[in-house]
């Protein structure tokens, strides 16, 4: 108990760091809970993946919303592919929703989705659907704040569900449905970056081999500006596999992960 106490006083003060907020501003974040999707398919999904959590053994355990989710999908068959080829034998589980806000993916959080896993490296990518296709309201500035403690809060949850875990952090990639909105996404990718402590959580922004130098998308990089094509794919995997290598070794030849999951309401 008193390490958990530990860890979760280190999460707030590293949460306090990187938005500055003042002890009030804390407390209520903290005292708030994650926010359920409570439509059907969601709630089926979400059944999924508490089946998937409790099945099979998950060493690398990735978490997010549909940029994770399609890699490993059933619905997705060319990403599955490239999915098992980049990560077959580190026992890896995919948890990502589509739609998911951090709000959304730290209640699936609360409600089981983590318990009992005790993976080795979880890949966390959240906030997209946060920041959305239109400048927010509250300002670049303020918004690149609120989002980047969501994301703290998020980080915290999964650190004390997994604390024997190194967390990667992934930067939210680029937006090329509105190209208005990267000042904000830069702003977050600053903030959350002062989370990696280098040991047990890692910060790793791909966006630099997903654009050119002036931050445009590399063509084929995305299916609709946003999601991720089978290139951009790659290059997330060949981003991981080093750290990957590190923290779990050599790829094995037998893979214990349970089954992949895809889409309830996907047709077949």
């Amino acid at each position: 108990m008193a390490a958990l106490a530990r860890l979760t006083l280190q999460a707030v003060i590293l949460q306090a760091l990187l938005v500055g907020c003042t002890t009030n501003a804390l407390e209520q974040q903290h005292a708030s809970l994650g926010v359920a999707r409570t439509d059907a398919n969601s709630m089926r999904a979400h059944e999924q993946l508490l089946q998937k959590a409790r099945s099979g053994r998950i060493d690398l355990y990735f978490l997010g919303d549909s940029i994770t989710r399609r890699w490993g999908a059933t619905d997705y068959p060319q990403l599955l592919e490239h999915w098992n080829a980049s990560f077959h034998g580190w026992n890896a589980g995919n948890f990502g929703w589509g739609g998911d806000k951090v709000e959304n993916i730290l209640w699936r959080i609360e409600n089981g989705e983590l318990d009992g896993v005790n993976p080795r490296v979880v890949v966390l990518m959240a906030g997209t659907n946060d920041v959305g296709n239109q400048l927010p309201i509250d300002g670049v500035e303020a918004a690149s704040a609120r989002i980047s403690a969501g994301i703290g809060t998020l980080l915290q949850a999964v650190r004390i569900r997994a604390p024997q875990a190194t967390v990667i952090l992934i930067g939210i990639l680029p937006r090329a449905d509105n190209p208005a909105v990267m000042p904000v996404i830069d702003g977050i990718n600053q903030r959350i970056s002062r989370l990696a402590d280098g040991r047990s959580v890692r910060f790793l922004n791909i966006n630099p081999r997903l654009t050119t130098a002036d931050g445009a998308l590399l063509a084929g990089m995305t299916m609709d500006q946003l999601h991720p094509a089978l290139p951009g794919y790659r290059v997330w995997a060949e981003a991981l596999e080093p750290q990957l290598t590190q923290l779990l070794g050599p790829r094995a030849g037998d893979d214990l992960a349970p089954p992949p999951t895809g889409d309830p309401s996907a047709r077949r």
